[in-house]
């Protein structure tokens, strides 16, 4: 009989506002329950820095050419992260096996094979006297792999769990709209290893540049609902010229990164009438990719389970729906799942997949040359 463990992921993403903690029991493949889930919000001061530095870091170079602050900022976040797991522990009362500590991410080129998350491993492990598992990203990388997404692995045994209960068609088609948006087309527990079933891919942006416009265009760091971009107006001119001027069909093979895309193409709209275009152009990219899905998986059908902080801008999901004749898009919230924990749920299951030196990367999600485990182990104590 498989090990149970009792596992912490740590999460924190391109929003850059704080560390999502989760603490799960699995067996790494189809045992799976969670225990507890809670949030930390980094305060003003400490956003500003990461905002700040991830603005400095355009190419490999500037992670020597800021290595001192780098190496500044990595220890603040990491004891930020200590007193998230010690707190939570506090909650939880009870023993922890392995914490995941995927970091903050600050850079990531899959071309170059580097992928920069700030946390360390080695002080937190020392520090929280727990068993840490870090660095997921590099062993992919080095293998030809793109670094990601992750998480797939994870959204298949999502997707198993709410079909044992709701009953669901298969392959079951998860949306992840995060900073960027990825896909993952889930199957059946039985058929998981028969050769090209599952499916991953970044797709494009999700919500990072609409949260850069309205951080840079107003006191908000993100448009609540799209309730800003509701009470605008698309400029359809700018709007197809940055259409035109994007390239779809190269995203499908190659990890993305916030760094990716930018907003000059909205420049000069008002705050309103930029996040319209914005959030309309992140649709349409949104659309392409799940048409992608769709050409490189017959078998998938129209119903759509999202996750990620993109599943509450309403008026982006409404944008999305516009693309399609017929489409049924769901948060992943309606089958008794929090929506807001996925990643960090994620990544204390992965965790577990690397202690048991199960693969977490595989050549239909990453395009790695085989299935790969991943991950650093430290014991610091």
């Amino acid at each position: 009989m498989a090990k149970i463990y009792t596992s912490m992921g740590l999460m924190s993403g391109t929003s850059l506002d704080g560390i999502d903690v989760s603490i799960i029991k699995s067996d790494g493949k189809r045992e799976y329950s969670s225990i507890l889930d809670k949030y930390f919000k980094y305060d003003r001061e400490l956003i500003q820095k990461l905002l700040k530095i991830r603005d400095k870091i355009g190419n490999s170079d500037d992670l020597l050419k800021y290595f001192e602050e780098l190496r500044d900022l990595e220890r603040e976040i990491t004891l930020f992260h200590v007193k998230a797991v010690d707190e939570t522990i506090r909650i939880f009362d009870s023993d922890i096996d392995l914490i995941g500590f995927h970091g903050q991410t600050i850079f990531h080129d899959s071309n170059k094979k580097i992928s920069k998350q700030l946390g360390d491993g080695k002080l937190l492990s020392q520090l929280t006297k727990k068993k840490v598992v870090y660095n997921f990203r590099q062993n992919d990388l080095k293998n030809g792999g793109q670094g990601a997404p992750l998480a797939p692995i994870f959204h298949n045994t999502l997707a198993n769990k709410m079909n044992k209960k709701f009953d669901l068609e298969f392959p079951i088609n998860i949306l992840n709209i995060g900073g960027i948006s990825n896909i993952t087309s889930a199957v059946r527990w039985d058929e998981l290893w028969q050769s090209n079933k599952i499916y991953a891919y970044d797709i494009g942006p999700g919500n990072c540049l609409i949260d850069e416009w309205i951080r840079k265009n107003s006191k908000n760091n993100y448009d609540d609902k799209g309730s800003i971009a509701r009470s605008g107006k698309v400029d359809k001119l700018i709007l197809n010229q940055a259409l035109e001027n994007f390239n779809h069909n190269s995203l499908y093979e190659k990890s993305l990164d916030v760094n990716d895309f930018d907003i000059f193409f909205a420049k000069g709209l008002s705050l309103e009438n930029g996040a319209a275009t914005i959030t309309d152009f992140t649709a349409k990219i949104i659309s392409e990719g799940m048409n992608f899905i769709h050409g490189k998986n017959q078998l998938c059908n129209d119903k759509w389970i999202v996750c990620g902080g993109g599943r509450k801008n309403e008026y982006l999901l409404e944008c999305i729906k516009n693309n399609f004749d017929k489409i049924n898009i769901d948060p992943i919230d309606k089958y008794e799942i929090n929506g807001d924990y996925i990643e960090s749920q994620a990544f204390a299951f992965l965790a577990i997949r690397s202690k048991e030196g199960l693969p977490i990367s595989f050549p239909t999600t990453t395009r790695c040359k085989e299935p790969l485990t991943g991950g650093v182990s430290i014991e610091n104590f």
